[in-house]
């Protein structure tokens, strides 16, 4: 029994030393549907699981929930919009929590992110509720609301 712990271990250290790419550690997560949903609606699969690296601020499906559902319906069958939403989230390179500097922030999309640092870490008006989850091309920081683009 000892043994086949140990081994149980090491197999579990081997497959999480393979980080995945940012979509699939989103997929697994179970808690970013809508978020892969509206990634796949816009075409940014490929981008996401490009070469990085990507720092993405990812709104979890109650983020989401807070959007009216005919807002939300209305978004996702608008790619151009859609894009401009989702790629607001990515800021280009590797940011760890650690990192984090309050100030502006530009992204992916183009316009600029404030990043606020008292009491606790925000991203425009959302809270990051986690961070630092580490995939092979960039980080995930969870956050609790989704953030529009000025």
């Amino acid at each position: 029994m000892k043994k086949l712990l140990i081994a149980s271990v090491l197999g579990l250290g081997a497959l999480s030393a393979n980080a995945a790419d940012i979509v699939d550690t989103a997929v697994s997560a179970g808690s970013f549907k809508t978020l892969v949903a509206a990634v796949q609606a816009a075409g940014l699969v490929d981008t996401l699981k490009g070469p990085g690296p990507f720092t993405v601020f990812a709104p979890t499906d109650e983020a989401f929930a807070k959007i009216p559902k005919a807002q939300l319906d209305a978004l996702l069958k608008d790619k151009a919009a859609l894009t401009k939403v989702l790629t607001y989230h990515v800021v280009p390179g590797k940011v760890m929590a650690a990192n984090v500097k309050a100030g502006k922030v530009k992204t992916v999309q183009g316009s600029e992110l404030t990043v606020s640092t008292m009491g606790g870490v925000k991203v425009d008006n959302a809270n990051v509720v986690k961070t630092d989850i580490v995939t092979d091309n960039g980080v995930i920081h969870v956050i609790d609301s989704v953030v529009l683009p000025k």
